[in-house]
């Protein structure tokens, strides 16, 4: 997903760069779906989060930018102009009447730390002692103290409750820096 892939035709090709999508509220896995089946190349970043609702939680993949999304697009070969008229999208973000390019590091940074399905891998440096914040799971919003970290993604924190502390050990758990 790091380089915009084209059919070659035998002669040379206009170059591909990324533009900014906006979409309509709630809708960038529609404009993504629809963008693709349109033959465009899509790249939405998306953020595994945690969401507690009547003492459930669940994790779900939610936009990293909400109401945005990436196309690849070579300005001068591809019909542009029909992705304003994609279900879900609002518009290109135009710059006067052409729309505008994403700078090319921020692109090359974000797809450094995509997976293939689009989901960021933002794992911050974390030490042992460091005060953090469980990102996901039944613990999802406590800070604590960050006690053991193994090379297998397995983590323990201690949490203080209710004036008792409290060891967690877990797995697959996403922790943030406290501040």
């Amino acid at each position: 997903m790091s380089e915009l892939r084209y059919q070659s035709t035998g002669h040379a090709e206009p170059a591909a760069r990324w533009y900014v999508v906006y979409t309509q509220p709630h809708a960038e896995m529609r404009a993504a779906l629809h963008l693709r089946r349109q033959g465009f190349d899509v790249f939405l970043p998306l953020l595994r989060k945690t969401i507690r609702h009547a003492r459930q939680f669940r994790t779900k993949d939610v936009p990293f930018f909400p109401r945005y999304l990436f196309v690849g697009l070579a300005l001068e070969r591809d019909r542009w102009r029909s992705v304003n008229g994609t279900f879900g999208v609002s518009a290109l973000l135009m710059d006067g009447e052409k729309p505008r390019p994403v700078p090319q590091p921020v692109m090359d940074e974000l797809l450094a730390v995509a997976e293939a399905s689009g989901l960021l891998a933002l794992e911050p440096t974390l030490q042992i002692g460091q005060t953090v914040r469980i990102g996901s799971g039944p613990f999802a919003g406590l800070i604590g103290k960050l006690s053991n970290l193994d090379e297998k993604g397995r983590v323990k924190v201690l949490l203080e409750l209710m004036n008792t502390k409290l060891a967690i050990s877990a797995r697959d758990v996403s922790l943030l820096p406290a501040a």
